[in-house]
């Protein structure tokens, strides 16, 4: 590993085995973060993005989810081999996580400072109740909620002010690493917008590295500084933010970015990419966004295509990398 390089996910296979049959969520999947950098993962519903950030934190539900192989490296150990109560320590105070939606993720018979009390507390057991609750007030200070209302319940605030509540919570023991799963959800856009300012300028002043897991490209050129494309369980392309908006080499992502409204087309109509993603249960042999894929030859269909890096640490996983792509 670099020496500037603080999470590497390598190889990575997870699945979900059902009475239904085996999900395959996650084929494959490596991806790297620098220290001090904005990730952005993106990819539609089903894609695997939440499936990702729970296996970084060791949160598949076991059963039906099962780790099947590859290695999550932070800080220079595979999480993967960490005992559950070692992993234990690790959440909340070197890795944090933003989950969804902030309306079901605190406990409503609780004071929100009490909640944030209870992740200090619990990674500093030495420290005093007095203490701990004067760091929760810090806390909610430092999200733009005055501390006096550290004794409120959740049902006191309003979704924008909860999912403040909740980020506050994630960085209680000042982690090294954050990941955001759709830190906007059911949010207004000016809340959004409120939100992810926040995100960055807590990122600028504990320098703290982010994953930022998203559908909106629009959020990811705002915010990231590197970019994960997921698609049915795999990463198709992985690279800088200028790699990914200016010189991308997938169909896939030229298929994103047709769908998105742009004030430099004249274009009538949008261009959606046509198709569903194929069932996870019953993956192709080959390429996964074959079937959906304007540039299909017949080797896509028989063999998954390497990942490639095309230069200067973008990847891809096409039969046209290197060759001028589709961007």
């Amino acid at each position: 590993m670099k020496n500037n390089v603080l999470l590497e996910v390598k190889d990575l296979v997870v699945r979900y085995e059902t009475d239904d049959g085996v999900v395959q969520a996650l084929n494959s999947v490596s991806l790297s973060l620098q220290q001090g950098r904005i990730l952005g993962v993106v990819g539609e519903t089903g894609a695997g993005k939440t499936t990702l950030a729970k296996a970084i934190m060791q949160l598949i539900p076991t059963p039906p989810g099962v780790i099947a192989s590859g290695s999550v490296f932070f800080d220079g150990q595979d999480l993967l081999t960490f005992s559950k109560q070692h992993m234990r320590s690790v959440r909340g105070q070197q890795i944090s996580m933003i989950f969804q939606d902030p309306m079901t993720s605190l406990n409503p018979v609780m004071f929100v400072g009490e909640q944030i009390m209870e992740v200090i507390r619990s990674h500093n057991p030495e420290m005093k109740k007095s203490e701990a609750r004067a760091k929760a007030g810090e806390m909610l200070e430092m999200v733009g909620i005055p501390a006096e209302r550290a004794v409120e319940y959740p049902h006191q605030f309003s979704g924008g002010m909860k999912q403040r509540v909740i980020i506050a919570i994630a960085l209680a023991c000042n982690p090294k690493l954050l990941i955001a799963d759709e830190p906007t959800t059911a949010l207004d856009v000016t809340i959004q917008a409120q939100v992810l300012d926040m995100i960055r300028e807590l990122k600028q002043k504990l320098d703290t590295s982010i994953i930022l897991i998203t559908h909106d490209l629009g959020v990811v050129a705002q915010n990231c500084d590197d970019v994960a494309i997921l698609y049915a369980g795999e990463i198709i392309e992985h690279g800088s933010l200028r790699d990914i908006f200016k010189a991308h080499q997938h169909p896939y992502t030229e298929g994103l970015f047709k769908s998105i409204p742009s004030l430099a087309s004249k274009a009538q109509r949008l261009e959606p990419i046509k198709g569903l993603m194929p069932d996870p249960t019953n993956l192709p042999s080959g390429c996964k966004f074959s079937d959906r894929c304007q540039h299909t030859k017949p080797e896509c269909r028989d063999q998954m295509p390497p990942f490639v890096d095309v230069g200067g640490g973008h990847w891809v996983r096409c039969v046209l990398a290197g060759k001028g792509g589709v961007g």
